[in-house]
């Protein structure tokens, strides 16, 4: 069963609709905006679990990608295409993040599947977190961090017809 919302309605509490009716369980963390993975590492102490980054890229073919790592992952964006098979990539720009999923940027987030009703953009989970009890990650806003388990985030995502990519992300040498 997949669900969909209307990009144009989904908010957080669609997203917190749609988790629960997937029974998926989370947690929610209130906090001050985070902009960056620094500003964020004052977080990380009271919040258990693995902590994420996410990059909104796009590739040479024009497919936008979003890219979920562990926050202290260094990433080789020249190696990056062959590990997702994806062709040479950039950042993505800011209002192709907000038309295609919903949010602003510091707060890319693969919960952000949800508002792309049309699988535009193909999503990434670095497979350290596939397997974690607990990823943190946006509620679709950076004044929030939201814990659900590595399994429960790549069923979401595929629950809102996404078929994610689960690989090893390539480190600078």
């Amino acid at each position: 069963m997949q669900f969909w919302i209307n990009p144009l309605a989904a908010n957080e509490t669609s997203l917190l609709d749609a988790l629960d009716a997937a029974s998926i369980a989370w947690s929610l963390h209130e906090h001050e905006a985070v902009f960056t993975v620094e500003a964020s590492n004052r977080i990380h102490a009271e919040i258990a679990g693995a902590h994420t980054k996410n990059l909104f890229l796009k590739d040479a073919g024009g497919t936008f990608w979003v890219v979920t790592a562990p926050h202290d992952a260094a990433i080789d964006l020249k190696a990056l295409p062959q590990a997702i098979g994806s062709k040479k990539v950039s950042f993505g720009k800011a209002d192709d993040m907000e038309r295609l999923l919903g949010v602003q940027p510091g707060s890319v987030t693969p919960l952000a599947a949800l508002n792309d009703a049309d699988a535009v953009v193909r999503f990434v989970i670095d497979e350290r977190l596939a397997s974690a009890d607990a990823v943190n990650v946006h509620p679709l806003r950076n004044t929030a961090t939201m814990g659900l388990a590595g399994t429960d985030l790549i069923a979401f995502i595929e629950r809102t017809g996404h078929e994610p990519i689960i690989a090893r992300l390539p480190a600078p040498q």
